[in-house]
């Protein structure tokens, strides 16, 4: 294992590419959380941002995909080009983080297997804001271990693009983007279809997204209306019940509306917004014999925000306010609905001429059906100067479990009613380094969980699992990311994380999700530009996971690109590596696409 990691990171200081097309990028980026937005540089936790150009150049073809290139993400696919995913941060399970699209919640009170189903295109993303560690004081229930903010943006002026691409096991997709309106008025409007006949049995699928975003002006703010739709629907081969379930079968939808408001009075910082989310889930255990097993679930989450913020001579403190309503109609689960409120209050002052800053904060949250919960938490940074930068945080978090979690019943599964909410108290420390070309970090993270959720059982011959808290577990590991815009047509980054998990308890049990993390994680990119018009981004990924050993895959995009007209070349799996990403699900061997698009602008 030595060797092999050595190896790893000697290929890894010849082949890799930063996540961002300069270091300088994301200097003008601002993080807002409820109410405090902060300067990336000012960030007293583990950010990373996945800018446009990243996004243009990677061999990623859906928004699931992209997330694995980062450090420290463990995304858990069935199936390629954006199916169905889990994600996951640092060892955490995949309902213990938040998705975020322009600020509203994503997530599903289903089941956190649907929490992916984004009503936007890859391609049509403005770029990717990714929070490491704990941020439930900011935003609450499942921001347990991270949280992902997917950005859009409507742009001023007429432009229409136009797009399609095609693939090995008959992958063709068609898409279309508008921009149109000016400066006081933008208006984004967005179509994408994308169909392939799967690359073994019963792994066929189709997915389409319809979203529309506008942005109006106003003295000193904006109002942003968004509305999206998401359909999938796919062959699910061993997706879920077991892998000798070859002819699974599920349709997926999600909605989304939202409007938000942004106002600047004097000192005075308002954000508000309202948002309804519509999730529907439908799912055969055979989809030539319906009659034999079919779920059909429908999930409302409706909600808004007041969230406030006010600079002073002492620093600025901010005030939020949330409410929301969970609906689900299902045929397995029951009628079932809660009731969410939360406070959120944070401060953020500096000392030392603005070197130290420090920023305490504590939301409460209180769920109709389980109680009062509270998530305090404390940030502290120190810049030594304008490059160096050390940082720490400790925050406590809790996560509710999902109505999968309490009421799900099936042949292989049986949920918990007795359920209580899992708790962890999370720390991290770090130090970065930035200047023109180079940004470094590294850090140590610390996770104690109780009465951690987690689907098990007895033994490997037992037909069920069951939703159970487990017990403690004891999550540490270190991440060290390098990133380094070599020459203007030349860039580079290595990323590398390692963990280790402890359970406190000495039953003995098979995990489903919670020790099926990965230990040992190496990402490695290298992106070249050459003859003006091309670019070619290579990207290797080395995963050692705890219960199905380890794999290396190789993606490699080749783009031309002048000035409306691109075209690409990408192959994922290089090298034809056989691997699976969760228990059971066979994931493609290579597989090539190849695309093009073509900008019209309109006077």
């Amino acid at each position: 294992m030595i060797k092999k990691i050595g190896s790893v990171f000697f290929l890894g200081s010849l082949l890799f590419v930063q996540a961002q097309e300069k270091t300088t990028d994301i200097d003008t980026v601002e993080f807002q959380g409820k109410f405090i937005s902060t300067p990336y540089k000012n960030a007293n936790q583990n950010i990373t941002v996945i800018t446009k150009s990243d996004i243009q150049n990677s061999p990623a073809k859906s928004i699931d995909e992209i997330l694995q290139q980062v450090p420290g993400m463990d995304i858990r696919r069935r199936g390629a080009n954006g199916v169905q995913s889990d994600v996951a941060f640092r060892g955490s399970s995949f309902e213990q983080v938040l998705i975020l699209l322009n600020g509203i919640r994503m997530n599903d009170s289903q089941t956190g297997h649907n929490s992916l189903n984004i009503p936007v295109d890859l391609d049509d993303v403005e770029r990717i804001e990714i929070i490491k560690g704990p941020a439930a004081r900011r935003f609450g229930q499942n921001a347990y271990a991270g949280a992902i903010n997917i950005i859009t943006k409507a742009n001023p002026g007429k432009r229409v693009k136009i797009s399609a691409e095609g693939g090995d096991y008959e992958t063709y997709g068609l898409g279309i983007n508008a921009n149109f309106g000016n400066e006081k008025f933008s208006n984004l409007f967005q179509a994408n279809s994308n169909t392939s006949s799967g690359y073994q049995y019963n792994t066929d699928y189709e997915i389409r997204n319809v979203f529309y975003q506008n942005q109006l002006k106003i003295k000193d703010g904006n109002i942003r209306l968004q509305a999206g739709f998401s359909e999938k629907k796919f062959g699910a081969n061993g997706f879920y019940s077991s892998p000798a379930a070859k002819d699974q079968y599920e349709e997926v939808q999600a909605s989304i509306v939202s409007l938000a408001h942004q106002q600047t009075f004097g000192k005075l910082k308002l954000n508000s917004n309202v948002y309804w989310r519509r999730g529907q889930d439908m799912y055969l255990f055979n989809r030539e014999k319906p009659e034999i097993y079919r779920n059909m679930h429908i999930g409302n989450n409706v909600g808004g925000e007041v969230n406030t913020s006010y600079n002073w001579g002492l620093g600025t403190t901010g005030l939020g306010v949330e409410l929301r309503k969970e609906f689900l109609a299902s045929n397995n689960l029951g009628e079932r609905n809660r009731f969410v409120s939360q406070v959120f209050f944070e401060h953020n002052f500096s000392l030392i001429n603005n070197k130290l800053t420090i920023t305490p904060g504590i939301s409460w949250a209180n769920y109709s059906n389980e109680g009062n919960f509270f998530y305090p938490g404390l940030d502290v940074g120190f810049n030594f100067n304008d490059r160096n930068k050390i940082y720490g945080n400790i925050s406590k978090v809790h996560r509710v479990p999902t109505f999968t979690d309490l009421y799900y019943v099936s042949k292989t599964e049986q949920g918990n009613p007795a359920l209580t909410p899992e708790n962890a108290v999370y720390s991290e420390i770090g130090y970065q380094f930035q200047n023109k070309n180079i940004l470094a970090k590294i850090s140590g993270f610390l996770r104690n969980s109780d009465n951690s959720i987690d689907w098990v059982k007895n033994s490997l011959n037992d037909p069920i699992w069951y939703a159970q808290n487990v017990g403690k577990i004891d999550t540490k590991g270190i991440e060290v990311e390098l990133n380094h815009q070599v020459l203007g047509w030349l860039k580079y980054s290595v990323g590398y994380t390692y963990l280790d998990n402890t359970f406190k308890q000495s039953n003995e049990f098979v995990s489903r999700y919670v020790l099926d993390n990965l230990k040992h994680q190496f990402i490695a990119k290298l992106n070249t530009r050459f003859l003006t018009y091309f670019t070619n981004e290579l990207v290797y990924r080395y995963n050692d996971r705890l219960n199905l050993g380890s794999y290396n895959l190789l993606d490699e995009k080749l783009s031309f690109n002048k000035k409306d007209f691109s075209v690409y070349v990408l192959i994922n799996n290089v090298t034809n590596t056989d691997y699976t990403e969760t228990f059971g699900v066979v994931m493609p061997q290579r597989w090539f696409h190849v695309g093009f698009s073509y900008n019209i602008n309109i006077k």
